[in-house]
């Protein structure tokens, strides 16, 4: 009954677990080989992190779905709290982007 519940706690927390888990897909589908220590340490190491302000910038594509699927949905509440989260994150990879 998630899907029909329309609240900006739930987008929020919904927002933010979007692109976590797509973190966890890029780490599956790019860096297979290593642990998850491991290719989080390289990410987060690499110099200019590239590889990490790449797969934060897919994972945000995970928020897109969600924020797709409750604006069809009309559940403006819940959209809403999913869009401020992905522009909160989104701002987060640009400034890693620019000053990381």
């Amino acid at each position: 009954m998630i899907l029909k519940k329309d609240s900006f706690q739930l987008g929020a927390v919904l927002g933010f677990i979007g692109p976590m888990i797509g973190i966890l897909i890029f780490k599956w589908a790019k860096l297979k080989l290593l642990s998850f220590k491991e290719a989080f340490q390289y990410m987060y190491l690499e110099p200019g992190h590239k590889t990490l302000t790449v797969a934060l910038s897919l994972a945000l594509l995970a928020n897109a779905v969600l924020f797709t699927f409750y604006i069809n949905a009309q559940k403006d509440k819940t959209a809403k709290g999913i869009f401020i989260v992905t522009c909160i994150y989104g701002l987060l990879v640009l400034g890693l982007k620019t000053f990381g």
